[in-house]
């Protein structure tokens, strides 16, 4: 599990990208490789990756077809800077909220707004299908980092307001219009969801 209170940004050493498959490193700073062995989760841009090996100071992971499909992992470039947490401990700090790093799905950055130099404001485009697990301040994840959700729209968008902490720890501050990101909703949203709809066919049968 992770909090979604992202960590750091690192780099991606080295990427290969073949047919159903791809691996990759990052180059992790130090500090966060205490105690990090083979088999360790990584929220990696918010998708929970398991380390495959660790030379140096290089993590490297294998991503398979399932994960290509949902999220941008598919499109990594090497430099690229992604998002990085490691799994959460028992008795650390829940900052955000909990996350499985089990991507949703992929959406696009509509918009950006800088109503100062500090902020920014995202306009987010989904799926329209998402949109009943989508709730105006509720937690959102989109590249592993814990969001409050700010304005919604049923048709598929919604939009969140980042402050400058945020965009100095993450990627957002380098994010651009048209960019792809990964999509984690909120699993208790989703179940209380689900759960309603169940029970409100069963009574219309």
């Amino acid at each position: 599990m992770f909090t979604g209170i992202v960590q750091t940004t690192v780099k991606v050493a080295w990427v290969e990208h073949a047919p159903r498959l791809t691996r990759y490193a990052l180059e992790v700073p130090r500090q966060y490789l205490e105690d990090l062995v083979p088999g360790a989760s990584i929220s990696v841009h918010g998708v929970c990756q398991t380390v495959v090996s660790i030379q140096g100071n290089q993590v490297s992971f294998d991503a398979m077809e399932e994960t290509l499909k949902r999220t941008t992992i598919a499109t990594l470039k090497q430099h690229q800077l992604v998002n990085f947490e490691r799994a959460a401990k028992i008795g650390d700090e829940i900052g955000g909220h909990l996350l499985s790093g089990h991507i949703m799905g992929q959406a696009i950055i509509s918009n950006i707004i800088a109503p100062t130099p500090e902020q920014r404001v995202l306009s987010i485009a989904c799926s329209p299908a998402w949109m009943k697990y989508i709730l105006g301040k509720g937690f959102i994840a989109i590249n592993g980092a814990s969001l409050t959700v700010g304005d919604t729209d049923v048709r598929g968008s919604f939009t969140v307001h980042l402050i400058p902490e945020t965009l100095r720890i993450t990627t957002f501050g380098q994010a651009t219009e048209g960019e792809s990101v990964n999509i984690e909703i909120d699993s208790q949203t989703q179940g209380i969801v689900d759960t309603v709809e169940r029970v409100l066919a069963t009574k219309n049968l």
